[in-house]
Parts: structure tokens; C-alpha cells; sequence
């Protein structure tokens, strides 16, 4: 279909059509503003709480995130079929500012500080990871697949903006703290409640008269979700390797990012100077990111093939965890975090979701939940385990170095999955031909002649 006659140049430029203007432009304010209200969230929660709760105490609220994704991806399971896709985000957009007023009001009870940093940092990880995942459902529900592929790129970019300018909010809140109400915690904590509350309207009524294809709804329970994901990771061995890959991945990202956030925080030991340092990381990490997956990462996997792109985060990890192992000073910990979280954005996350593919439809939820939150659970919960029992072993016993014992581990975890991501190469052709892909066997000629 070629574009409609009349359609002004940008409308060209940016390839909409006819009817598609008012509801891209919604879709991306959504993905926007929830993309800046998340850094603003994570970046204020980590920066304040490492002065007020103590950066030991970070493992136990990792873990505590852990099983939040856990519950929360269960409850995914549970309602998103069983409710209409738009009223589904309508009320997740509402729960967020509710949520937003409701740690305002803690903040003026006088509640301590650390458990209101503790609790954003939580309710930030739902914004990065349970939004975004109803809404791309939602996405794929109004858009048929000719018109993801030509829009979902632009509604992405909103995303990214959204990431920016929150950032750049969280870079100005030290300095304008003093002056401006609205920058000071409880002013924050208003500001992403009304920002919310906006979304929501805007939301509202900019789809009321959307009306989105009917998909078939399969209703299944938790437990039948986890069943039939762990039945098929099990038994096809190139997910039983992968698995077992991402699970130790998991546990060194969180020696590796702990021991950024040891040593950065003893250098910069005034929180609005932390913050400052820890939004100008971000925003490097972001727009390297950004950088790299539009000039680099298609490339990259093309070059590679998938099964061989896997390799990629377990090599970044493993430098990584040398780097921060031999470098004990700030240079060490921000390139080993810096190695870990590029490698992990730009390949390992586009490689691990063409991977899925290979997944028969009537699957492929199941296993997407499974390989997202229950292997993220156990090997978080793995990572902060091992690294909090050296680090009240170490103090207990007055072992300064003992940092460089988890970190040596981290560096086994890395060998450890690129062991397993080297069997699951050699297994990776005769999986293809496992019952539990029969409906997809063709996947293997379709997914090696990808382009990224």
C-alpha cells in the first residue's frame, strides 16, 4: 500500500499513514513518560539509598526485586488474557501513580528513608520490566506485522528519549534541589505521580476509540506456565544449556555490579555528588547503547549467526570480572560494569528474543515467562546469596580483601556459562528436530537467514 496522496512531508519522512498519526503519537507519549519516570525512580533510589541504607544492604533489596519479578510475571500469566489489552494498561498507568502518591505520603509520615528509597527502587524495576511488557503486548494486538515492523522502530524512539530526559532531570536534581520544591525527594515522588496521572488521561482518551484485533485467550495458571517452561527447557538440550547459562550470567552480574557500587560509592560519599556521577554513567551506558544497536548489533549477529552471537555476554562478563578484579579503583569497577551491561544490551537481549523464535506460537509465552523471571529469580537469588555470605563471612572474619573472592567466583561463573554455551553450539542443530519444535522445524533455515 503506497502512501496516501496528500500526506505532508513529515508524515513521509517518519512513513505514517492515513489514521496512524494520532495513535503513534500516543503510544510513544506513553512509552515516554514511563521511560522517564523510571531513571528519575532508579537513579534517585540508588543514589540515596547507598547513604541511607548502606550499600551491603542493596543485596537484600536485589533479592527482594528478584521475587517481586517473580510475583509479577506471575500475575502477568494470570490477567493479561483475561482482561481487554487497553484497560489492562489504563490500570497499570493508574496503580503507578497511586503507588507514587502513596510512598509521597510515607515520605511526609516520617517513615525511614531508606525503606522509601528501598521501595522505589522496587516499584522502579516494575516500570522497567512489567509495563513495558504489556504494553509491547499491546502493541502487536493494534499493529498488524507490516505495521510493526514500519512503526514499532519510531514508537521505540520515544522509549529512548523518554531515557534521555530522565536522566538529565536526575542530572539537575543536586543543584536545583535547593531552589525548585519539585526537585527535592517528596517533590520527585509528587512529580512522577502526576506524570502518571497525565499519562492516564492522555491514554484515555486518546483510545477510546481504538479497537484492536481478537486474539485467542488461553488461561492457564501459574503453575501451568511453570511446568510446561521448565518441561521444555528441560528437555530440549540447546534451552537446558542456555538456562544454565543466563542462571550464572545472572549471579556474576550481581558480584560485578555490587562491587561497582562498593567502590563508586566510597569515592563519591555525598549523595547528590553520587547522583550526579551515577546519572553520567547512566547516560553514557544509554546512548553507547543506542549507539551500538543502531550501527553495530545487526551487524554483529549477522556476522555471528545466533548461535554463536550467545557467546558474547559470557566473554564481556568474563573480561569484566577480570578487569574489576585486577583494576580495585573506580576505572575498574565502572569498565567491568560498563563490559557487562553494553554486551548484555546491545547482542545478548536482541539474540536471546530471535532465539525464542524458534518456540511454537501456542509455547512460546510459557517459555519467554519462564526463561524471564524464574531463571532471573534463581540466579539473582544465586548471585546475592553467595556474595552476601562472603561479605558478612569477610567482615565477621576482618578480611579486607574479601571482594576479590567474589569476584573470583564471577570469573568462574563466566567460564562456567561459556562452557555452557559452547555444548549448547554442538547440540544446537539436533535440537532443531526435538518433538517440542516439530511445528517449527523449519525455524533453523528461517532464523540463520535472519537479517538484524
Amino acid at each position: 500500500m503506497s502512501l496516501a496522496n496528500g500526506v505532508n512531508p513529515l508524515q513521509r519522512f517518519f512513513r505514517l499513514r492515513q489514521g496512524e498519526v494520532g495513535l503513534v503519537f500516543v503510544m510513544g507519549l506513553v512509552l515516554f513518560m514511563n521511560a522517564l519516570a523510571q531513571q528519575v525512580s532508579e537513579i534517585t533510589a540508588i543514589s540515596n539509598f547507598l547513604s541511607e541504607g548502606g550499600v551491603n544492604q542493596i543485596l537484600v533489596v536485589w533479592a527482594v526485586d528478584s521475587v517481586m519479578i517473580l510475583l509479577t510475571m506471575g500475575v502477568q500469566s494470570l490477567i493479561v488474557d483475561r482482561f481487554g489489552r487497553i484497560s489492562l494498561v489504563s490500570w497499570l498507568i493508574f496503580v503507578f501513580a497511586i503507588a507514587f502518591f502513596l510512598m509521597r505520603w510515607l515520605y511526609s509520615s516520617g517513615a525511614p528513608e531508606w525503606l522509601i528509597y528501598a521501595l522505589l527502587y522496587l516499584l522502579a524495576t516494575q516500570q522497567l520490566v512489567f509495563f513495558p511488557m504489556i504494553f509491547w503486548i499491546l502493541a502487536n494486538d493494534i499493529f498488524d506485522v507490516a505495521q510493526a515492523t514500519r512503526l514499532f522502530p519510531l514508537i521505540t524512539s520515544f522509549g529512548f528519549m523518554g531515557k534521555l530526559l530522565g536522566i538529565g532531570v536526575s542530572l539537575a536534581v543536586p543543584s536545583l534541589k535547593d531552589t525548585l520544591s519539585f526537585f527535592r525527594p517528596e517533590g520527585l515522588l509528587m512529580l512522577e505521580a502526576i506524570i502518571y496521572l497525565v499519562t492516564y488521561l492522555l491514554f484515555f482518551l486518546g483510545m477510546r476509540k481504538v479497537k484492536i484485533r481478537q486474539t485467542s485467550q488461553v488461561h492457564e495458571t501459574v503453575k501451568e506456565t511453570l511446568t510446561e517452561g521448565w518441561a521444555f527447557v528441560r528437555e530440549v538440550p540447546a534451552f537446558k544449556f542456555l538456562a544454565l547459562s543466563i542462571m550464572m550470567l545472572l549471579a556474576c552480574d550481581v558480584a560485578v555490579e555490587f562491587r561497582f557500587l562498593v567502590v563508586s560509592d566510597q569515592v563519591y560519599t555525598d549523595p547528590s555528588r553520587y547522583q550526579v556521577f551515577y546519572a553520567l554513567y547512566r547516560l553514557g551506558l544509554t546512548v553507547a547503547s543506542i549507539l551500538i544497536q543502531s550501527l553495530l548489533t545487526s551487524r554483529i549477529i549477522a556476522h555471528l549467526n545466533i548461535k554463536n552471537s550467545f557467546l558474547v555476554k559470557p566473554i564481556g562478563v568474563l573480561l569484566g570480572s577480570i578487569w574489576v578484579f585486577v583494576q580495585a579503583n573506580l576505572m575498574g569497577a565502572v569498565g567491568g560494569a560498563l563490559m557487562l551491561r553494553l554486551t548484555q544490551y546491545t547482542i545478548d537481549e536482541p539474540t536471546r528474543k530471535a532465539f525464542q523464535s524458534l518456540v511454537p506460537e501456542e509455547r512460546r509465552g510459557r517459555v519467554s515467562i519462564f526463561m524471564e523471571s524464574y531463571l532471573y529469580f534463581l540466579g539473582t537469588l544465586l548471585g546475592c546469596l553467595g556474595v552476601g555470605a562472603i561479605v558478612f563471612a569477610g567482615i565477621r572474619l576482618g578480611f579486607a580483601n574479601y571482594s576479590q573472592i567474589y569476584l573470583g567466583l564471577s570469573i568462574l561463573g563466566a567460564i562456567i556459562s561459556i562452557w555452557a554455551i559452547l555444548k549448547m553450539r554442538r547440540v544446537y542443530d539436533s535440537s532443531l528436530l526435538n518433538w517440542r519444535l516439530k511445528r517449527r522445524q523449519r525455524g533453523k533455515s528461517v532464523l540463520d537467514r535472519l537479517e538484524f
